[in-house]
C-alpha cells in the first residue's frame, strides 16, 4: 500500500466519523460543554473504529488510538473555543485543520516505523478513493463548511431577519429546499469536472443564477451568490485534487 493511499484512508475515516456518523446531538453537546458531554466518549470511540478499520491493519490499532485520543483533546476543548470573544470565528476551520494535521503525522510516523502492510490488497486505486472522499465532501461537510462561513462572517444575522419576516408574511418557499440544491449543484459540478465537462459546469453556474432569486431581493440575492461561489468553489477544488492525484 502506498503512503498517499493510507492517507487518503485516514482522511476517509475522519470524513465518515465525524460528518456522517456524528448525529447533531453529538456535535451540540461537543461545541457547548466540551469534555462534560457524555457524547463526546461515543463520537471518539467511532473515531477510533474508523480509522483503525480503514488502516487494514491490526497493528494500526495503537495509531488509532492515537488519533483517537488527541481527537477527544481538541473537541474537548472547542467549546472553550466557541465561547472566546475572537477565535470561535475560527474554532471549526482550526478544529478540522488540527484533526488532518494529527492523522497525516500518525500516518507519517506510522508508515516510517513500521511499514504498511495491509491485511489484503485493496482493490480499487488511490484515485478512485481520492474520487470518492471528493463526492463525500460535496454533501454534509461542505453544508458546515458554507454555514462556518457565513457565520464567521456574521451574514447569516442579517438574513435570518429577513427570514424571519418572511415566515410572519407568509412566504412560501420549501424547508431545507436551499441545503438540497447545494449537495445537487456541488455533485453535478463535481462530475462535469471529473469527465472534464467544463463549459457544462459554467451552464449551471448560469442557470441557477438566473433562476434562484429575483433581482428586487438584493439581500437573499447576495446571500445566495456568497453561497454559490462557495458552493462551487468547493467542487471545483475538489474535481481538482482528485484529478491530481
Amino acid at each position: 500500500m502506498q503512503l498517499t493511499t493510507f492517507i487518503l484512508l485516514q482522511f476517509l475515516a475522519h470524513i465518515l466519523a465525524d460528518f456522517f456518523l456524528q448525529s447533531q446531538k453529538m456535535a451540540n453537546e461537543k461545541n457547548s460543554i466540551g469534555f462534560k458531554s457524555r457524547l463526546l466518549p461515543v463520537h471518539v470511540l467511532i473515531v477510533f473504529l474508523c480509522s483503525w478499520l480503514l488502516s487494514f491493519q491490526v497493528e494500526f490499532f495503537v495509531g488509532a488510538g492515537v488519533i483517537a485520543i488527541i481527537h477527544y483533546i481538541i473537541d474537548g476543548f472547542k467549546a472553550r473555543a466557541n465561547r472566546h470573544p475572537k477565535f470561535w470565528k475560527y474554532a471549526f476551520f482550526v478544529d478540522q485543520l488540527l484533526h488532518i494535521v494529527v492523522l497525516v503525522g500518525v500516518s507519517l510516523f506510522f508508515e516510517k516505523y513500521h511499514g504498511l502492510q495491509p491485511l489484503f490488497e485493496i482493490p480499487v486505486s488511490t484515485t478512485f478513493i481520492a474520487i470518492v472522499i471528493g463526492y463525500l465532501l460535496c454533501l454534509r461537510p461542505a453544508n458546515f463548511v458554507i454555514k462556518e462561513v457565513f457565520r464567521s462572517s456574521e451574514i447569516d444575522v442579517a438574513i435570518a431577519q429577513q427570514e424571519k419576516a418572511e415566515v410572519l408574511e407568509g412566504a412560501d418557499e420549501l424547508p431545507n429546499a436551499g441545503k438540497l440544491i447545494g449537495i445537487l449543484e456541488r455533485v453535478l459540478a463535481l462530475t462535469f469536472i471529473l469527465i472534464g465537462q467544463f463549459q457544462a459546469v459554467g451552464f449551471l453556474l448560469a442557470a441557477k443564477s438566473v433562476l434562484r432569486y429575483k433581482d428586487t431581493d438584493t439581500l437573499k440575492t447576495e446571500y445566495v451568490l456568497i453561497g454559490t461561489m462557495l458552493s462551487f468553489g468547493i467542487a471545483v477544488v475538489c474535481g481538482i485534487l482528485a484529478g491530481v492525484i
